[in-house]
């Protein structure tokens, strides 16, 4: 096989899960560590990520599995939803209207996946499913008018007459006879009529008593078969809204014994739960309601396993170029025999995946870009490099070009971490949640990579552990400002030294937290915090 037609291959990946086929999706899936083993059990869980991470990848092959083994699936995009462009994000119509639509549409969405899924088997009768489902759909739509009501009252008097007349003409002795009857009749009918008079709104009720008497009737049905109702794109809807829409699943889909529901979200874009008085809440309290988490983040961040992260997307694009059919298994039989004959070194191919910081959909477009600047050449190390900052420059910081704020503080970030301690990471303290931090986590501009964590500068507090993109020093690579390590650490008693790849043991970092406080001072722009007690 020609090194041009697997360059090609490179440049035809398909970037978004949500355009490919399932059965593409099915085949082209890589796991990663104990990924689909965690998500595989029946409990209720969220799949964290962030975007291009592979999370509707990741659902879509989920649901593929499940049906094999003869479960239900419904996979539900919430950003597709019938209202999410109007009444979800209209600010000006109150809170509980607009939830209202939302749960209503959320509803329609599981009753035609279900419906789509029962016409799909041929194990399912359908005039036994059907009137279930029927009813699960009148439960969503039931609508009462809110307005006021007037009642008319009218009176009406009728009155009838009836008259008759009888004759007749005879002859008899005495001579001619005439007889005659006249008679009549005047009936009088009072009659009083009611009208009923509704001036309002039609809204709908949802009552959760009759969704989930629906829903037991559907759970018979099933009988030892399992319903996953797999949420993706939790994170697109207004933050405002998602308590609703959690508190309507756990009222209803959570207490089904054979339901499983997994929910696809971006941490830091989403809101799960309001608290209320005396300890009440509404939606879904994570670790309690939701008994595990899955965070895709732990699995496929360079920095944390760089032989997992490797290894993940070298089949990765194996698995895409075999299915599209631009590969010959006979010709390339494996994954890495790919990587040698498409990449100048080992390491090019391991720098590429750095790059990609985690993200399948960013590593594949820097890995579009690299094949098309490399001349039909294997690709190299400046290959790389070039197409990671054209990435970062058009994919990433275009879009924090917009948000001045933002932009700000990258520059504040990158100045304090790459300029004054060449280094690539830093923490920040758990405590407190940063606006525009996660604004740039949401543009991946900063990764995270670990979690809560201890640190020797203040003891007793926890951290969480984030990374600069790549893009942010690429061009620097080479030069005396180009960043020498993640972290300094201390190495002995008195002796730092830079590190690449960090011990799980973070109390030996030093000099590596942010004060986002210092920013507000030096840009004058204020940092919005959230305490994440209160949050």
């Amino acid at each position: 096989m020609q090194l041009k037609d697997l360059l090609d291959g490179f440049m035809r990946i398909q970037r978004r899960s949500e355009k490919a086929a399932p059965e593409i999706l099915r085949k082209t899936f890589v796991d990663v560590g104990p990924l689909t083993t965690l998500l595989s059990i029946t409990d209720n869980q969220t799949l964290f990520g962030r975007r291009g991470t592979g999370k509707t990848h990741v659902l879509q092959f989920l649901g593929s599995k499940q049906r094999e083994n003869g479960d239900l699936s419904v996979y539900i995009d919430l950003s597709n939803l019938g209202s999410s462009g109007s009444i979800y994000s209209d600010t000006s119509r109150s809170i509980p209207e607009r939830a209202t639509r939302l749960l209503v549409d959320t509803l329609l969405a599981v009753h035609d996946g279900l419906l789509e899924a029962v016409l799909a088997s041929d194990n399912l009768d359908l005039s036994h499913f059907g009137p279930v489902l029927d009813d699960l759909a009148k439960a969503a739509t039931r609508i009462q008018v809110v307005g006021n009501v007037e009642t008319e009252a009218q009176t009406g008097l009728e009155q009838t007459e009836n008259m008759s007349a009888k004759s007749s003409l005879g002859l008899t002795e005495k001579g001619v006879k005439l007889e005659g009857e006249f008679g009549g009749s005047n009936e009088q009918t009072q009659k009083q009529q009611f009208r009923k008079k509704l001036t309002g709104v039609e809204t709908y009720v949802l009552h959760f008593g009759e969704i989930s008497s629906a829903l037991r009737s559907l759970e018979k049905l099933l009988g030892k078969r399992r319903l996953w109702v797999l949420l993706d794109e939790w994170s697109n809807l207004p933050l405002e809204l998602q308590p609703y829409l959690g508190d309507l699943i756990r009222r209803t889909f959570f207490v089904m014994q054979n339901v499983t529901v997994k929910i696809a979200a971006i941490e830091y874009r989403s809101r799960f739960i309001l608290s209320g008085e005396n300890r009440s809440y509404l939606g879904i309290e994570l670790g309690a309601d939701v008994a595990t988490n899955v965070n895709l983040d732990d699995f496929m961040v360079f920095d944390n396993d760089v032989t997992q992260s490797t290894k993940f997307h070298r089949q990765l694009l194996y698995n895409h170029l075999l299915e599209a059919g631009d590969l010959i298994s006979t010709d390339i039989p494996d994954a890495r025999e790919l990587t040698r004959l498409s990449f100048t070194q080992d390491s090019v191919f391991s720098e590429l995946v750095r790059a990609g910081e985690g993200v399948p959909r960013d590593f594949i477009n820097i890995l579009s870009l690299a094949a098309q600047y490399s001349n039909n050449e294997k690709i190299s190390i400046n290959i790389v490099r070039k197409a990671a900052l054209s990435w970062y420059q058009t994919g990433k910081a275009n879009t924090l070009r917009a948000k001045e704020d933002a932009n700000k503080i990258l520059e504040w970030v990158v100045e304090k971490v790459i300029k004054h301690r060449k280094t690539r990471a830093f923490l920040v303290n758990t405590k407190k949640l940063y606006s525009l931090l996660e604004e740039l986590f949401d543009a991946r501009v900063v990764h995270v990579i670990k979690r809560r964590v201890s640190s020797n500068d203040l003891r007793g507090d926890r951290f969480d552990v984030f990374k600069l993109d790549y893009g942010c020093y690429v061009d620097l690579i080479g030069t005396s400002n180009a960043p020498q390590g993640l972290f300094v650490a201390e190495v002995n008693e008195g002796t730092s030294s830079y590190i690449e790849v960090p011990s799980d043991d973070y109390r030996s970092i030093r000099r590596a937290i942010l004060d986002f406080d210092e920013f507000s001072k030096q840009a004058l722009v204020k940092v919005t915090t959230t305490d994440t007690a209160q949050k």
